[in-house]
């Protein structure tokens, strides 16, 4: 019988001495892992406490400022953990604010018998689109037609700030800084040039309408006639909006307003260089005020208040919009009109908020048909658009919402352009603002050609296939004509598709589609003058039109609820941590969130990534031929 091999008695002792390291190591390891986990969850009720109370602690005569940082959106692009954390370590290119909320604040305040006045401070607002800033110039509008006093201040305005500051009682600039109206433009890169001449790069590209201009940058080096043409027709119309909000606010005449820019290197260099004096020469602000000058102005005409920012009473918009929430019953059985948004590209697949998948969003629209306390759904849509299959998924769920009994009802936000009005041509009603921008109806197609690339630095494609098209699609041979012929067939097919599509939901011939189709951009009051919208408004607009299609009553009667993809318990309790004071500190001081944040690189909003994105996808790898309805028409 063999006898098992004794273990060195040295050997042994070392071995037995690293269990017990090893065993010790461990086990102070788990101490620190739960003492920590034990330490979260007890700040985090703790905030969350002291929340709780500051939700219930707004006081009479309170101001609201506020003083947005970052762009505004329809819906957060990043989930709730990621946005928690990127704000609490500082990431201002994580910045957003929903507009739903910049609006709920304001029409909450008109009524609030605490809040006395509304104190704008826009200097960290992100350029936005005129659409949604327009709806909020319209809550600012109501807000004093109640009898609450608005009053904006800035050290230095651009022009998309100055249209919600124009709408204030007061405007007041510091005496350092500047307003300056400048028009608006609209200017690419184009690459022709660069991709073909100097990189051997030949880009073919198919498409149906001659104003469908998405594409040109790749194959001209400069805008077209026809591009000219349609941007400068919507942009006017946008600007002489713009230029008469503002007059209408400050009891100018557009006219003025148009000659001071015209003048405007004179009258600066009159003004002495000082562009502040130079805005209130123009009657843009009422006085030229620093920031300590204007806080004494509020504490005056306030409640003094010597631990409160500015030194008189105050609230900031997240901290009313927690008091908000607080005021809400948790139990609400009223019928319900939803409101799905479809926001960003459209892509196929399952995609995260900011974007819209063809099965993500197709999810929340079966979401809202097979929930039997929502009535009638809106559907707000800010897209430039993307791929045809995916906005046709979901095309589709709007059709079949209004064959189950339920009024689909669209609200366009700053862009519903190509794609983006594939998805809303079947609804029973569209309502845009007069600046939204919409239209594009095109199709195109895109595919770059390698071959004189490789040919330049020695390097060649040859081989065999069993019929005439085998390989015919290769990047790295170069293109034959006929199987451009059938790629130009697959994209005449797709703009047949859309315009018919678009004649069946909107009651037209197919002719006269086509006259206002052609991937020619439109204002929402050109639009709406062509048939394309229905009414001017918006998202208030348009829940009361599904409200009353849905025969809810008047508002009050019904809920508004969004739906969105849910947070997991999990992420709702980081971003719950993250937001309290003790999470703040935490993660914003001791550099934890740096450890645990994996930062995403941010998303490149240029015309490259969405190409570049639609090429690549694994899932059309089957398909020789892609086609694009994406209009790169945002300002």
């Amino acid at each position: 019988m063999n006898q098992p091999a004794r273990r060195n008695p040295v050997a042994s002792f070392f071995i037995g001495l690293w269990d017990v390291m090893n065993f010790t190591r461990r086990l102070i390891l788990n101490l620190v892992f739960f003492g920590l986990l034990f330490l979260i969850l007890i700040l985090f009720i703790v905030a969350m406490g002291k929340n709780a109370t500051s939700k219930a602690s707004l006081q009479d005569r309170t101001t609201l400022v506020i003083a947005p940082e970052g762009r505004l959106v329809e819906q957060f692009s990043a989930d709730p953990v990621s946005r928690a954390l990127g704000k609490a370590v500082g990431d201002k290119d994580a910045d957003e604010i929903q507009l739903r909320d910049l609006i709920r604040a304001l029409e909450a305040a008109k009524t609030d018998k605490k809040i006395e006045r509304v104190v704008l401070e826009l200097d960290k607002l992100q350029p936005s689109g005129f659409a949604s800033m327009r709806e909020v110039t319209v809550a600012l509008q109501e807000l004093r037609a109640a009898g609450k006093q608005v009053v904006a201040f800035s050290e230095n305005m651009s022009q998309s700030q100055y249209l919600l500051a124009s709408q204030a009682d007061e405007v007041y600039l510091d005496p350092m800084g500047g307003v300056v109206l400048e028009g608006l433009g609209r200017y690419r890169q184009y690459f022709r040039t660069g991709l073909q001449d100097k990189l051997g790069v030949d880009v073919h590209l198919f498409k149906v309408g001659e104003y469908k201009s998405a594409a040109e940058p790749y194959v001209l080096d400069a805008a077209s006639p026809q591009a000219k043409e349609a941007d400068l027709f919507w942009m006017n119309d946008v600007w002489q909006r713009y230029l008469s909000d503002i007059a209408k606010a400050r009891k100018l005449d557009p006219a003025q307003l148009a000659a001071g820019i015209d003048t405007m290197p004179e009258g600066i260099a009159a003004a002495g260089g000082d562009l502040a004096k130079f805005a209130l020469q123009q009657k843009l602000v009422d006085g030229l005020k620093t920031r300590e000058e204007v806080d004494t102005l509020l504490t005056e005409r306030g409640i003094a208040d010597d631990d409160a920012d500015g030194g008189y009473r105050n609230v900031n918009l997240d901290a009313y919009l927690s008091v908000l929430d607080g005021r809400r019953s948790p139990v609400d059985s009223r019928p319900q009109v939803a409101v799905i948004v479809a926001s960003g590209e459209i892509s196929g697949g399952d995609l995260p908020a900011g974007r819209i998948g063809g099965e993500s969003t197709s999810a929340l629209l079966r979401e809202a048909r097979d929930d039997k306390d929502v009535k009638a759904v809106v559907l707000r849509v800010s897209s430039p658009g993307g791929e045809v299959f995916a906005s046709e998924q979901i095309r589709r769920e709007v059709v079949a919402l209004k064959e189950a009994g339920k009024p689909v009802v669209v609200s366009m936000g700053d862009l519903a352009a190509s794609g983006g009005y594939w998805i809303s041509m079947n609804a029973d009603r569209i309502y845009a603002d007069p600046s939204t921008i919409t239209g594009s109806i095109g199709i195109f197609g895109m595919i770059p050609n390698v071959a004189r690339s490789l040919d330049k630095i020695g390097v060649h494609t040859d081989g065999v296939g069993t019929t005439r098209f085998a390989g015919a699609f290769d990047i790295t041979r170069p293109m034959d004509p006929a199987v451009g012929q059938v790629i130009q067939s697959v994209i005449n097919k797709g703009y047949a598709d859309f315009t018919g599509k678009v004649a069946a939901a909107r009651n037209k011939p197919v002719e006269a589609v086509d006259e206002v189709a052609r991937g020619r951009v439109w204002s929402g009051a050109q639009a709406k003058e062509r048939g394309l919208v229905d009414d001017f408004g918006g998202l208030k607009a348009a829940v009361a039109d599904a409200a009353s299609r849905a025969k809810l009553g008047e508002a009050g009667k019904f809920r508004v609820r969004y739906i969105e993809k849910a947070a997991t318990p999990f992420a709702q309790f980081l971003s719950g941590f993250a937001n309290s004071h003790a999470g703040a500190w935490m993660l914003g001081e001791s550099g934890m969130a740096r450890l645990m944040l994996a930062r995403s690189m941010p998303e490149l909003d240029t015309q490259l990534r969405f190409v570049e994105e639609a090429a690549r996808d694994p899932r059309n790898n089957a398909a020789p031929v892609k086609t694009l309805v994406y209009c790169f028409c945002g300002l």
